[in-house]
């Protein structure tokens, strides 16, 4: 072989391979990406993480889903007895476990002797992860949301400026919670902080809640209705020209007014869901069915 033909058999998939690197966004670009009204980029959230694959709330769950391309992992917390904030949605662990009980009254060193349950209840060979040991294995890989965490903000906030992880976590904030609350009840919030109030679109106080978060800089808002009929939703996209994030839920119909994943996959209408829901301007979706959405929006050149 020429000496001429095997540089470029050497330096043509090494020049590919630093282009594919570099048009790889890190969690916090895509983060930053939401707040852009031109971008035209859709991320997907795995709700619970991996669940149908690997033990909801593991860390197994979340290393699948960095496998498989997601861009944000959804995870809930709960607190031990001795402080420590656990991964865990439920508030016992009796579901997900092959405990019985409350977080609260177990220490972490007990609950760590635990299994987490699979999907369909056997017991796997995880066990329940720590908020921090997420953190530490989606550092830099994914964007991390906290669920059911709002009562233990200031020690998720804490927890995120120990990693340096402000700019890749999203923090949920109570169902129709206004902004004035949250720092009635906990202090100055440091604008690193990116926060996602969870609006019910059906109360009448919904405007006015949206709009006391005007000032902030870093609000994705996610709204939820069981109608979509309702008159705000004709008025979504304005929030993501408003320079906000939109993240809207395709996981069951109480969520969405009917758009959601069963109808995507089972019934196979993805555009009536999935697609209807990037028409209403979302450039977040969350999902039960990661690897399908991904697909789908691979297709439409949604998503890298």
């Amino acid at each position: 072989m020429k000496k001429e033909s095997f540089k470029k058999l050497i330096i043509i998939p090494l020049l590919l391979l630093i282009s594919w690197v570099k048009a790889q966004q890190s969690p916090q670009e895509k983060l930053k990406d939401v707040f852009n009204p031109k971008s035209n980029k859709v991320l997907v959230a795995a709700h619970r993480g991996d669940w149908r694959n690997a033990p909801e709330n593991s860390l197994q769950g979340l290393k699948n889903c960095v496998a498989m391309g997601v861009d944000i992992v959804e995870l809930d917390l709960k607190k031990t007895k001795d402080g420590f904030l656990i991964v865990m949605h439920d508030k016992t662990i009796d579901r997900t476990t092959t405990g019985t009980g409350y977080p609260a009254d177990y220490t972490l060193d007990s609950l760590k002797k635990l299994f987490l349950r699979k999907g369909n209840g056997v017991p796997s060979n995880h066990r329940i992860p720590t908020f921090e040991e997420f953190l530490i294995a989606g550092k830099g890989k994914v964007i991390i949301d906290v669920d059911k965490g709002y009562e233990y903000f200031n020690d998720v906030v804490q927890l995120l400026k120990k990693y340096d992880m402000t700019k890749q976590t999203i923090i949920n904030i109570d169902d129709n919670t206004y902004y004035n609350s949250i720092v009635t009840r906990f202090g100055a919030i440091d604008t690193s902080v990116i926060m996602m109030p969870i609006i019910n679109y059906a109360k009448p106080n919904a405007g006015k809640i949206i709009a006391s978060y005007w000032g902030y800089p870093n609000t994705i808002f996610q709204p939820v209705f069981k109608s979509d009929t309702l008159s705000l939703i004709a008025n979504l996209d304005l929030l993501k020209r408003r320079r906000f994030g939109l993240w809207l839920n395709s996981l069951w119909p109480s969520l969405n007014g009917g758009h959601d994943d069963d109808k995507a996959v089972e019934e196979n209408h993805p555009d009536e869901t999935w697609g209807w829901l990037l028409k209403k301007g979302a450039n977040i979706i969350q999902t039960d069915r990661p690897k399908e959405m991904l697909e789908y929006l691979r297709k439409r050149k949604l998503h890298q």
